[in-house]
This record gives structure tokens, sequence and C-alpha cells, in this order.
């Protein structure tokens, strides 16, 4: 039997050291702003759509560049579900603030890895590999 997948975009913004995560309201666990691609979207479409809908900003889809792509067990979910994660740096225009089911944005160091889920870890350990997540 082949393992279940979930499909995932995530917006990877690091600035001095740190990389902005959200919590969604009653969860505990902190994950990389992004979301499920919609039938037909390409991965800027979900990208653009998914970070104005969770952090009230608009990616600028000429300046979207592939960071990596990262798969792990998804969080939360039965063994052998595997989120895949398609990462994308980008810049944005607008203010920063936590909107629909995001209670709070943090800006997140390596030392906070064990607040994240599975896949995040593996793009925590990539960044801080890179020197970009302190």
């Amino acid at each position: 039997m082949s393992a279940a997948g979930i499909d995932k975009i995530a917006w990877i913004y690091v600035e001095n050291g740190r990389i902005l995560s959200a919590r969604s309201k009653g969860k505990d666990t902190y994950y990389i702003p992004g979301g499920k691609r919609d039938p037909g979207e390409t991965d800027t479409d979900t990208l653009v759509r998914e970070v104005e809908e969770e952090v009230s900003v608009r990616i600028k889809p000429e300046t979207v560049s592939h960071f990596g792509t990262f798969e792990a067990q998804a969080h939360g979910k039965e063994e052998g579900v595997l989120v895949r994660m398609a990462c994308y740096q980008a810049d944005f225009e607008g203010d920063l603030s936590p909107a629909s089911e995001i209670e709070e944005l943090v800006w997140l160091a390596y030392g906070d890895r064990e607040h994240v889920s599975p896949v995040s870890r593996l793009i925590f350990d990539r960044l801080h590999e890179l020197k970009l997540l302190l």
C-alpha cells in the first residue's frame, strides 16, 4: 500500500536569523505560512493566495524563487501520511499580521525547532546549514 500524501506550498521568510512562523487558533505547534493547492493552481498562485489569507501581505509573483522541497511524516496524521512541502522565497508588500485561522505570528530561531512540525524541522535544519537561521 502506498503512503498517502499531502501537497503543500510554503513561504520561507527569514529576517535577522529568524523565520516567520504561524500558529493556528487552538494549536500548540508552529508552522511555516502556506497551505494546500486549490485545483488548477500553480505553486505561485497557491503561495500568493495562502500567504495573503494567513499573514495579510501580498507576495510579488515576479520575485518568487524555489528554496527546496521537503518531505516528512505529517504532523497530527496517522503514521505513513507524508507531507511534501515545496518552499519558496519571495518579496512582499504590506504589513505582516495574523488573519483567518491564524492566532499568532512569531519569529523562530533554530533553537525553537522542537515547536514545529516534522517537515518544518527539516526546513529549519537546511536553513541552519546555510547559516540563515541562528
